[in-house]
């Protein structure tokens, strides 16, 4: 696997742990649908498989290991960093 495509899955698997943190944590108004619709539609999440504090332990290390496979491309990455840091740190 190569840096990007190992940077990609886990940026894409972060983005789907964040959102389903948000549905049980954000405000309906700011994330665009029903708090807790996850929940009511018995849909598979991150949190009700791992727990919240389980969800958030593996976000970090998602966010871990895409940081992780950007180190050879020094800083001409950042782009890539900054977004990494967006998708875990979003409200909506």
């Amino acid at each position: 696997m190569t840096n990007l495509t190992a940077y990609a899955r886990a940026l894409g698997l972060a983005f789907q742990v964040q959102d389903d943190l948000l549905d049980i944590e954000g405000a309906t108004e700011v994330i665009g649908k029903p708090q807790g619709s996850d929940a009511a539609r018995a849909k598979p999440t991150y949190p009700a498989l791992l727990g919240v504090a389980g969800a958030r332990e593996h976000l970090a290390a998602l966010l871990s290991g895409a940081l992780e496979s950007l180190r050879a491309f020094g800083p001409e990455a950042d782009p890539l960093r900054a977004m990494a840091d967006y998708v875990v740190a979003r409200t909506h």
